[in-house]
């Protein structure tokens, strides 16, 4: 193999041309004998022992050519994609250059490569910063909080009131047949919760444990298509009613539920747990908006397979969301009306704003000569293992050291241009304003969401968010 020429062309391509001697040519040929040879009649002899001259005498060596240039070039393609240094990031188009004969063949392959990033400003940067300092009110519904996780429930016997546990078997029917979804057992639903289907709860109320009831209910017009706007009857049965005991919020719940003596303490600690994640929102909120603008700063010509790579990579993300919540992802789209081209289209735009920040992130990491030091890579492995609940060696046969160097590069990418900003005083919003999210580095945390046990006849599909390869591979292992 030699290679004749190597160009830049338009859209970060390379043009490659390439040339296979007679010698690789041959033992390719070679190898579309051997594969071709038991398809190939010849007077004589038994299917697949006529010897390759004789078949090359009757048919000419061309019945070779087109299969031996199949085997051929992959390996050519490699070998000039690797002597030039090539970081291709598709499939190349291929085209013959001239003709095939028995001293070999060239072809010409234009492949999309890495695109050339030039920086614009990544430091000196600003951004408005939000101050935190936790109010009382979000002290109070961490204390709510932490009060409902330690509420008793309790059987009472009397009719169920909202707030109210009722533990219910109920199974629904449209036009006097069951509906799939539409059946559970001993599944206790929380009396206002608003839950299920609009006009369920409200007709569970009043109930008492023993009782039997009809609910006539109608689904709203913009549920799934099997059911939007029909009238079923759910036949319900109450088992038993709870109702919550709240502990009163006193020193001895303190003493009960942490290790402070007294409420005071209890709610001083609240709010230093409540100022420390409004400071990491605010401290994430500031970077994303730099690194916004450093990806929007970047001048570079993004070959179009990048952009469908990665709305590709989305589009698997979202099946795994839906896959996770117990949905066929056949059946998501026909209850939401969805098709998968509408899904990658809208994945475009997101897309090509996260392929821009991926290479707005690496083009500082070469500009900055950032590497990952090995006291860096073992301490990463360290945190990844405690994440996982796993040790080091098991977590190293899951996630590669390239994938850990990135994210550390990648990371270090993030502080230099964090380090080097400004922070200003945020505007004061239009009442109703919402601010877009910005696109950001990619990273890769677990995020572990439980799935409901059971089926609702009136919850829909929530989306979840979605999980880096490296961390489902992992996590794979870990439900082994």
């Amino acid at each position: 193999m030699s290679v004749k020429s190597c160009e830049k062309v338009e859209k970060s391509q390379v043009e490659l041309v390439i040339e296979v001697e007679a010698e690789a040519f041959d033992a390719a040929m070679e190898k579309a004998y051997r594969k071709m040879r038991d398809k190939i009649r010849v007077p004589g002899f038994r299917p697949g022992k006529a010897p390759r001259k004789m078949i090359e005498g009757m048919y000419g060596p061309e019945v070779f050519f087109d299969e031996a240039i199949n085997f051929a070039f992959p390996d050519a393609y490699e070998a000039a994609v690797k002597e030039k240094e090539l970081h291709v990031v598709g499939y190349p188009s291929v085209e013959l250059v001239g003709e095939c004969t028995r001293q070999g063949f060239t072809f010409k392959a234009t492949a999309p490569v890495y695109p050339d990033v030039t920086l614009g400003e990544y430091k000196g940067l600003s951004a408005p910063k939000e101050e935190v300092k936790a109010d009382a009110e979000a002290v109070e519904r961490r204390l709510n909080a932490l009060t409902e996780r330690n509420t008793r429930l309790v059987s009472v016997e009397r009719e169920a009131q909202e707030g109210d546990i009722a533990v219910i078997d109920y199974e629904g029917f449209l036009n006097g047949k069951p509906f799939d979804g539409g059946k559970g057992s001993s599944y206790s639903l929380e009396l206002g919760s608003h839950s299920f289907v609009p006009g369920f709860e409200e007709q569970v109320i009043g109930m008492k444990s023993g009782d039997e009831k009809d609910l006539d209910i109608t689904f709203p017009e913009n549920y799934h298509a099997d059911l939007a706007g029909k009238a079923v009857v759910f036949k319900v049965k109450c088992s038993e009613v709870k109702e919550k005991e709240v502990p009163a919020l006193d020193d001895e719940f303190a003493k009960d539920v942490s290790s402070f003596d007294t409420l005071e303490e209890l709610k001083a600690d609240l709010e230093r747990e409540v100022n420390e994640e409004l400071q990491k929102q605010a401290d994430q909120a500031f970077e994303d908006l730099l690194m916004e603008k450093v990806a929007e700063g970047i001048t570079v010509e993004i070959p179009e397979v990048m952009v469908e790579n990665q709305m590709r990579q989305f589009l698997q993300n979202f099946r795994s969301q839906i896959a996770q919540q117990g949905i066929p992802y056949d059946q998501y789209l026909q209850i939401t009306g969805l098709t998968e081209e509408k899904i990658l289209e809208d994945a475009r735009e997101p897309a090509l704003r996260q392929v821009r920040m991926d290479l707005a992130v690496l083009a500082i990491i070469k500009a900055e000569e950032i590497e990952a030091s090995e006291e860096d890579i073992t301490a990463e492995y360290e945190k990844l293992a405690e994440q996982f609940g796993m040790d080091v060696e098991t977590v190293k046969k899951y996630i590669q050291e390239e994938q850990v160097k990135d994210q550390i590069c990648s990371r270090k990418a993030v502080e230099v241009v964090v380090q080097n900003a400004t922070a200003t005083k945020p505007e004061k919003k239009e009442e109703g304003e919402e601010k877009k999210p910005a696109r950001k580095p990619r990273k890769k945390k677990t995020e572990t969401t439980e799935g409901e046990e059971e089926k609702k006849p009136a919850r829909k599909p929530r989306k979840k968010k979605t999980e880096d390869a490296a961390e489902e591979e992992a996590a794979a292992k870990d439900g082994e």
